[in-house]
């Protein structure tokens, strides 16, 4: 149900979700769009054929389905555009070819994705693209970074697995001092706790197998542009024929709708297992931007209308030949949690995080991290499993 229908502008964000993107009456009154499934598109005549001059023209260029998606992301995004990928990965590396050539420079955030370094190291290193990396609390002196030839600024906020945060709209002001595209990846507070273009960011990036599809079943990204460079990402992804499939959107569509009240669970129950975790005796620190005791807690706080399920914590070990042995153990331990990648899912999920490849900032020295993503399982539930963790890696 779209915005010039209906008095959606001013209405809460979970009205919102719950009617974006998508008008029932194009379709009969059905509540949810249908699967337009399309490679070839037919035009009513050679003229039509030759200029291109209809809505729709190949699979490769969108359908209703997926473009029910895009104007979603785009009100919730308040972007010109967007497109929506295979992946969150692909949706990184997209706006990159896009804005970087030969002989240009990017500069990117040391805390970054751990793919989108090993991109930036082999595919960009093989194109001739320069990548120097730095301190994501850098904030406006990232300006002493910028060569002549810096073209892309790409920021995350918080950083994966240590959740360092940015100041968004300092970076974002001294990269465009440079005519430098800003780009960020937003996965971790969604659109609904963070508005990367509304910081100055020029193009917003999403896994949208996170907290959308919110099911772990699902893998799409999405790519959101405002208006100075929605025509060339748009051009790079129809060049490059990389595009979301009907099915995978019409998932994501759907958990769209519930994104709101599922966020609000994985918030709540975050932060009372971090805070928990603070006043236990087996960690070291807890990683959470949103806890006061965090470093940089008072960007979060000024920038940030919330946060989501996904920490990590430091385990309290006297003995670095011990770290992997303890972590193993903690993990191994654990029936609630499963120990798998990815996150946004409705189950709680954890992982040993490896900080090798970081080039700027240190990796914790007091033991191993612990990377959580905390599911909608009930709270006492989690807490009793992470003891489970705690007490077998004591026997080691």
């Amino acid at each position: 149900m779209k915005d010039k229908d209906t008095p959606l502008q001013d209405a809460g964000i979970n009205t919102r979700l719950s009617h974006i993107g998508y008008s029932p009456s194009d379709y009969h009154g059905f509540v949810n769009p249908p699967v337009v499934r399309a490679s070839t598109v037919l035009f009513p005549n050679a003229r039509t054929m030759e200029t291109h001059d209809q809505k729709y023209t190949y699979g490769t260029r969108g359908t209703p389905t997926t473009d029910a998606l895009c104007e979603a992301m785009d009100e919730l995004e308040g972007s010109a555009g967007t497109v929506i990928v295979p992946s969150g990965l692909a949706a990184v590396t997209i706006p990159f070819l896009a804005f970087l050539s030969a002989g240009d420079h990017a500069l990117v955030v040391d805390s970054v994705y751990g793919p989108t370094r090993f991109f930036c190291d082999t595919m960009l290193k093989r194109l001739g693209v320069e990548v120097d990396y730095y301190d994501p609390l850098v904030g406006a002196g990232i300006e002493q970074l910028i060569k002549p030839n810096t073209k892309l600024v790409h920021t995350e906020a918080p950083g994966s697995n240590t959740f360092e945060m940015q100041d968004i709209s300092a970076i974002s002001a001294a990269a465009h001092r440079h005519g430098c595209v800003v780009t960020m990846d937003n996965t971790w507070a969604t659109p609904l706790y963070f508005k990367p273009l509304d910081h100055g960011v020029d193009i917003s990036i999403h896994a949208a197998t996170k907290y959308p599809a919110g099911h772990s079943d699902i893998l799409m990204g999405t790519v959101s542009a405002n208006a100075a460079h929605w025509k060339q990402l748009l051009d790079t992804h129809g060049q490059l024929g990389i595009c979301g499939a009907p099915d995978d959107a019409y998932q994501v569509l759907r958990g769209l709708r519930t994104m709101g009240v599922r966020l609000e669970r994985h918030q709540q129950s975050a932060l009372a297992v971090a805070e928990w975790l603070e006043g236990r005796e087996e960690v070291a620190r807890v990683l959470h931007p949103a806890l006061p005791s965090f470093p940089s807690h008072a960007i979060w706080k000024r920038d940030f209308k919330g946060s989501s399920g996904i920490f990590s914590f430091v385990l309290a070990v006297d003995s670095p030949e011990k770290f992997k042995a303890k972590a193993h153990a903690f993990l191994d331990a654990l029936r609630i949690f499963g120990l798998g990648y990815s996150w946004g899912g409705f189950e709680s999920l954890a992982l040993h995080v490896s900080l090798k490849d970081r080039r700027v900032t240190k990796a914790p020295t007091e033991g191993p991290v612990l990377r959580l993503q905390i599911g909608l399982e009930d709270v006492a539930d989690i807490k009793a499993d992470i003891e489970k963790g705690f007490a077998a890696a004591k026997e080691v």
